[in-house]
């Protein structure tokens, strides 16, 4: 995949998320605002030549952006957008929880989409 699908897949799924939260399904909501932020770290991964292919590589490829951009809050947005996903399996998270994930993994696209060129 080219970066650019990375990016639209994560704007995409950003836009579900928040379709599912107001649905009431909190699980789908979590999981698809975790796939959000995966998906935009795997845009700007991508970009730099950069593994990542699996969630440790995701994990490398968050700090390497912490220490490009010298932003900390990258690394505490994209752990938001982890407990979205543990969210999908253990489903004990309310629904301003998610909505409060939400919003952190918006922040996180906003902070790494203008990273792509």
């Amino acid at each position: 995949m080219q970066a650019s699908t990375y990016r639209a897949a994560s704007r995409r799924l950003l836009t579900q998320a928040t379709l599912e939260l107001a649905g009431g399904d909190t699980r789908q909501a979590s999981e698809k605002g975790w796939g959000a932020a995966a998906q935009m770290v795997k845009a700007v991964a991508h970009q730099q030549g950069w593994r990542h292919s699996s969630h440790a590589m995701l994990y490398q490829a968050v700090d390497r952006l912490v220490q490009m951009t010298g932003d900390p809050e990258i690394f505490d947005l994209f752990g938001i957008a982890g407990h979205l996903h543990i969210n999908f399996y253990e489903n004990w998270a309310t629904n301003a929880n998610v909505e409060r994930g939400l919003h952190s993994v918006q922040l996180l696209l906003d902070k790494l989409e203008p990273l792509l060129r």
